[in-house]
C-alpha cells in the first residue's frame, strides 16, 4: 500500500474499513478518534482547528471515489455539523444501513456527581439511538470539570451506559466524601461547555484520559441538550471580606490554634494578618473565588506552590503559616458542614503538607524569579519599596 500523500489520504486510509463496522456508534467512535489527532496537535483554538479541518476535508473529498470515503464524510459531517460544507453532505446510496442512524440519538438521563469539597464535578449523560439495531447500544458521555483549575479536564464516551451508571451510583453510595444527583440538562451543558472552551485554548492538554479522542463525539452529543434555563445554584449568604476575617478571628478554631488577638505581640499579629491575607488571595485566584472552599487539594496548591511563587515570607511568617492554615482548615470545613471524614482527611493531609512547605521555604526551590529577587533584597537589608535603595543595590552589584 503506497504511503499517504496528504493528511486527507492518511484519514481515508485509516477509515478504509468504516463500512465493515457493525453500527453507527462504532463509526462515530472511529470518526471522533481520527479527529482527536487534529485536536491534540492544534496550536491554539482546538475546536476551531477541528472544525476547519473537517471543512477542508469535505472540500477535498467532494467527489468521493469509494463507498468508504462517502461514509466517513457523513460521519465527520455528523460529528462537526458547523463545519463548512457539512450541511451539504448527503446520504450515500452504497452506505451501510446503519448510516441513517448517525447522530440520531436522544438523551435519556442526566446526572452529576463529585467530591464534597467541591474540587471536581463529573457530569454523565446517557443517549439512545432512535433505532438501536442499527444505531448501537445506549451509551454515555462523561465530562470531568476541575474547579481548581477551571477546565473540563476529561471527556469520554462509554459504549455501554447501564453498567457505568450503576457503578457510579454504587461508588457514591459507599463513599461519604462523594455525592450523586440528577442534573438539569441545560445546566449540565452550560457547565461542561464553558469549561471546555477554556480547555480548548490550553497550550498543553491534560495527559491522562480520553479528552482528545472523544472530544468531537462528546460535544456533538452535548449539543443536543437544551440551552441553560435553570439559574445558578444559590448558596446561603455569609460574611465576606473584612467581615469574614473578623468572624474567623473570633471563632473557636482561631482560639484553638492560639492565633494572636489584637492585643498580642505586634510581630505575631503582623505575621498572622499577612498569612491570612495570603490564604484569601489564593482563594480569590481560583475559579469561583470562594474563600471557604478548602480541601486537601486546595491546601496542597497553596502550601506547595502558590505561596512560594507569589509571596516572600520571613522566618516569623513561615513559623506562623502552619497555625493559620490549620485554624482556617478547621473553620472553613466547619462553616461548610463537611462530614467528619472530610474534616479528618483534610487535617491528615495538612500534617503531610506542612513539613514539605517548611522544606520548600528553606530551599527556595519553588520561588519565582521575582520572589527570589525580593527575598535576596530583604536578606541583604534592602527595603523592596525603596526605589533609591534598590538602585543603589543594583549599582553596587553591577557586573564589571
Amino acid at each position: 500500500m503506497p504511503a499517504p500523500r496528504t493528511v486527507y489520504d492518511a484519514v481515508l486510509q485509516a477509515a478504509r474499513d468504516v463500512n465493515k463496522l457493525g453500527c453507527a456508534l462504532d463509526a462515530e467512535m472511529l470518526g471522533t478518534a481520527l479527529l482527536g489527532s487534529v485536536y491534540a496537535v492544534a496550536a491554539d483554538d482546538r475546536a476551531a482547528a477541528v472544525r476547519d479541518f473537517v471543512g477542508r476535508f469535505l472540500t477535498a473529498t467532494v467527489d468521493p471515489d469509494t463507498p468508504a470515503t462517502a461514509t466517513i464524510r457523513e460521519v465527520f459531517a455528523t460529528l462537526v455539523p458547523d463545519a463548512d460544507g457539512a450541511a451539504e453532505v448527503g446520504h450515500a446510496t452504497q452506505a451501510p444501513s446503519w448510516a441513517t442512524q448517525l447522530g440520531r440519538v436522544r438523551p435519556t438521563g442526566c446526572w452529576a456527581y463529585g467530591d464534597v469539597y467541591g474540587d471536581q464535578t463529573s457530569y454523565l449523560v446517557t443517549f439512545a439511538y432512535e433505532d438501536s439495531s442499527d444505531g448501537g447500544p445506549e451509551h454515555a458521555v462523561v465530562a470531568l470539570v476541575d474547579h481548581n483549575i477551571g477546565i473540563t479536564k476529561d471527556v469520554f464516551v462509554a459504549t455501554s451506559a447501564t453498567p457505568l451508571l450503576a457503578q457510579v451510583r454504587e461508588i457514591c453510595d459507599a463513599d461519604e466524601l462523594t455525592w450523586f444527583r440528577s442534573e438539569d440538562p441545560g445546566r449540565l451543558r452550560d457547565e461542561v461547555g464553558r469549561h471546555l472552551q477554556v480547555t480548548d485554548e490550553l497550550s498543553d492538554l491534560p495527559s491522562d484520559g480520553s479528552l482528545a479522542t472523544d472530544r468531537a463525539l462528546a460535544s456533538a452529543r452535548l449539543a443536543l441538550l437544551p440551552a441553560v434555563t435553570t439559574p445558578p445554584l444559590t448558596e446561603p449568604a455569609g460574611p465576606t471580606g473584612n467581615d469574614l476575617v473578623r468572624d474567623f478571628l473570633a471563632s473557636p478554631e482561631a482560639a484553638r490554634y492560639e492565633l494572636p488577638a489584637d492585643a498580642g505581640a505586634a510581630a505575631d499579629v503582623a505575621s498572622m494578618d499577612f498569612c491570612l491575607s495570603l490564604v484569601l488571595d489564593h482563594a480569590a485566584s481560583l475559579p469561583g473565588g470562594d474563600p471557604l472552599r478548602w480541601s486537601p487539594a486546595v491546601a496542597g496548591l497553596f502550601l506547595l506552590d502558590w505561596v512560594h511563587r507569589r509571596a516572600v515570607l520571613d522566618l516569623d511568617d513561615a513559623a506562623m503559616m502552619p497555625r493559620v492554615v490549620r485554624a482556617w482548615s478547621a473553620y472553613s470545613t466547619g462553616r461548610r458542614h463537611l462530614p467528619a471524614a472530610a474534616v479528618r482527611e483534610t487535617e491528615e493531609a495538612l500534617e503531610e503538607l506542612i513539613p514539605e512547605f517548611a522544606r520548600l521555604y528553606t530551599t527556595g526551590e519553588r520561588r519565582s524569579p521575582a520572589t527570589a529577587a525580593v527575598a535576596q533584597l530583604i536578606s541583604e537589608g534592602v527595603d523592596p519599596s525603596d526605589t533609591a535603595a534598590i538602585d543603589a543595590w543594583l549599582e553596587a552589584n553591577r557586573d564589571d
